[in-house]
């Protein structure tokens, strides 16, 4: 059975700065020799479409995780802080950052790295709650866990590499029967920075709620 052989463009910028393109996804006759080479010989030849278009929503729903993060923290702590403060509410994930727009230089992907035996800390400790409290924390471990190392340009114009971490968790299909997904996507914590940026994040977004955040966003 042959597969098709085209391939899609990605939103996601490839390399350094200095380089030019798009990351590009692969065909699904790529994904299945790939898949054949690593020993899922049990693969079905006619799911690799559908396989290959579920690959490429996650991979565009990590970047626009990334590209939000970077939006927040890539101007230093003091302006992640002005933009966690707002809450999750203030999210743009997904948005196509610029200088013209948001004064942000538009990450780049350098490298990604597959892991999906190495499960993370917070997805170990995720598991560990699972098993004490089932009701509020139980769920399957991540099906796959990727780090991407991107080029982030910090306000002296210098280029910095930061790792992220990308756990893919599956969840229960909607009654449609569509499948459903949920990325936890953060800054590996190897820097103490990151470690900071993680903690703004969830604190803003705490602090939102708690000084009635969406009462005052309500009355405007």
């Amino acid at each position: 059975m042959a597969l098709p052989t085209d391939r899609d463009v990605s939103t996601i910028p490839k390399g350094p700065a200095n380089e030019e393109g798009n990351w590009v996804y692969p065909s699904p006759q790529q994904m299945y020799n790939a898949l054949l080479r690593k020993g899922y010989t049990d693969t079905p030849q006619d799911a690799m479409e559908e396989m290959v278009a579920v690959h490429n929503f996650l991979n565009e729903g990590a970047w626009a995780e990334i590209v939000e993060w970077e939006r927040r923290f890539a101007g230093g702590l003091s302006k992640g802080w002005q933009e966690c403060s707002r809450g999750e509410v203030a999210s743009q994930s997904g948005a196509n950052l610029g200088p013209v727009d948001d004064h942000t230089a538009q990450p780049r992907l350098l490298r990604f790295e597959g892991r999906p035996k190495d499960m993370t800390p917070k997805a170990s400790i995720v598991q560990a709650m699972g098993w004490i409290y089932p009701s509020k924390f139980g769920c399957e471990p991540p099906f796959d866990r990727h780090d991407w190392y991107i080029q982030r340009k910090i306000s002296d114009g210098q280029a910095r590499e930061v790792r992220y971490v990308i756990d893919y968790y599956s969840a229960p299909p909607e009654s449609t029967g569509e499948p459903v997904f949920y990325l936890d996507v953060r800054p590996a914590i190897d820097r103490p920075s990151a470690a900071m940026e993680r903690f703004l994040r969830w604190g803003g977004d705490v602090w939102y709620r708690m000084s009635g955040g969406p009462t005052r966003e309500g009355s405007v």
